[in-house]
């Protein structure tokens, strides 16, 4: 505990509100990127929307969810799909 007193005594109050900002910044981003992560990952959309975020038909969807390339989860007769795992399905093409 005595470390710490130390350690203040020889920062000036330049230092210390500058150490404090950083500080505060880093922790804001760090939880912006959590939330950011956690808001899209677990997104769910349906058909339609799915369609119109990949600017695909229907029908296409409907065969890529029956071949096993997207995963679709249902509730009912509701379809739904996860952006997460839609942005996974995703893959780069080689030119």
């Amino acid at each position: 505990m005595q470390n710490n007193a130390i350690l203040l005594q020889t920062l000036t109050v330049e230092q210390l509100q500058q150490l404090i900002g950083t500080s505060v910044r880093n922790g804001i981003l760090e939880l912006q990127k959590e939330i950011q992560t956690k808001d899209n990952s677990e997104e769910l959309m349906t058909r339609e929307e799915t369609c119109q975020f990949l600017k695909i038909d229907s029908s296409t969807l409907w065969a890529w969810t029956n071949n096993g390339k997207v995963k679709a989860y249902g509730i009912g007769a509701r379809r739904y799909y996860k952006k997460s795992e839609i942005m996974e399905c995703l893959t780069l093409l080689k030119k």
